[in-house]
């Protein structure tokens, strides 16, 4: 009966969806020609249409004119209600101001109902999950199968070149230069930023290369191909990531195995460089940070590290009990701290 009820709910939002798109067809197909032009990615295109998808729904049929600053915010927080991270609701939010902000470029709304409405505050400084470089070396060691020489190099790319997946995905053949070592990377904001490639790295990309599947189609230069032949989605780069660190981590009990993703190699390419003395300036510019404020989170110590800078301090021993005023006559230890303890 549940199985049933679950199809009903499914059968509803597809066709919820449905009628969704048909009402609002002229300006959801306004707002991907937008996002195209404007050079979103494919998958932040995706992301941000899905949202606005679900914003609409949310309107029950009213018109985009008659929406209001209520209405977007009814949305957002209907949607935290539903146990979405902060991170989430902002991109949400995000993804709706952004809607309006093309459909009144378009000339199509001269109203923004999302404007003013604030972002949610997110923890900040909390210390990434990361692998040390023991660990990251082990997992290396365990990757295997059929594509192992690809998925190492994307591994490679983002544990020792500080990647991100969509910069892996949107690799071409003709990026990477063998005999300079350097690697040409198209990366957030529309920038390029050219990366020195490890010889170590080298090897492996171009073995991968030479082991590149055929593509389905013949033109197409991208670096890595799926099994299907053709680009490998940025999905598909997470869940090969996500399949390898879960088969890395099968012996330790569920309780000890930590969440770490495709984009957590790159939290360890930026924590070992800096543990290693490189400047935030360089680390900055080499994972291709707008802002050297994005680059600080990474500055996070561990608790062995911390625990080695406290055992740096010349603490005097000290007695659990006060000593009485006869045993201070006859030349008690002074611990320097008076009466205060």
């Amino acid at each position: 009966m549940e199985q049933k009820y679950e199809w009903e709910a499914a059968g509803d939002l597809w066709m919820m969806t449905i009628e969704v798109t048909e009402q609002y067809a002229e300006e959801l197909e306004a707002f991907r020609i937008w996002l195209r032009d404007a050079g979103y990615t494919s998958y932040t295109v995706r992301s941000y249409t899905g949202d606005v998808l679900e914003f609409l729904n949310s309107l029950e049929g009213k018109t985009l004119a008659e929406a209001k600053k209520l209405h977007v915010l009814s949305y957002l927080s209907r949607a935290r209600e539903r146990g979405i991270s902060d991170a989430t609701r902002n991109r949400k939010h995000a993804a709706v101001q952004c809607f309006y902000k093309a459909l009144i470029e378009l000339e199509l709304l001269t109203i923004n109902a999302a404007a003013g409405i604030k972002k949610a505050k997110t923890v900040k400084h909390q210390a990434p999950v990361y692998l040390n470089e023991q660990e990251l070396e082990r997992f290396l060691g365990s990757v295997s199968g059929k594509y192992r020489m690809r998925n190492l190099a994307i591994f490679l790319l983002m544990g020792y070149m500080g990647l991100r997946v969509g910069e892996v995905h949107a690799l071409n053949r003709k990026d990477y230069n063998a005999d300079r070592l350097t690697l040409q990377v198209f990366g957030k904001g529309r920038k390029w930023r050219t990366l020195p490639v490890p010889k170590v790295v080298g090897n492996i990309l171009q073995a991968a290369m030479d082991d590149r599947l055929a593509p389905w189609i013949a033109k197409e230069d991208a670096m890595f191909v799926s099994q299907k032949g053709r680009r490998l989605s940025i999905r598909g780069i997470q869940l090969i990531a996500a399949e390898s660190f879960e088969r890395f981590q099968a012996h330790l009990p569920e309780s000890q195995r930590l969440a770490y993703s495709s984009h957590k190699l790159r939290h360890s390419f930026a924590t070992m460089l800096l543990r290693r003395g490189a400047d935030l300036r360089t680390v900055q510019e080499l994972l291709g940070h707008a802002s050297i404020q994005t680059t600080t989170v990474y500055t996070h110590v561990t608790n062995r590290e911390k625990e080695h800078a406290m055992n740096q301090l010349l603490i005097p021993e000290v007695s659990f009990y006060e000593a009485d005023s006869s045993s201070r006559g006859r030349g008690a230890p002074n611990t320097g701290f008076g009466n205060s303890l």
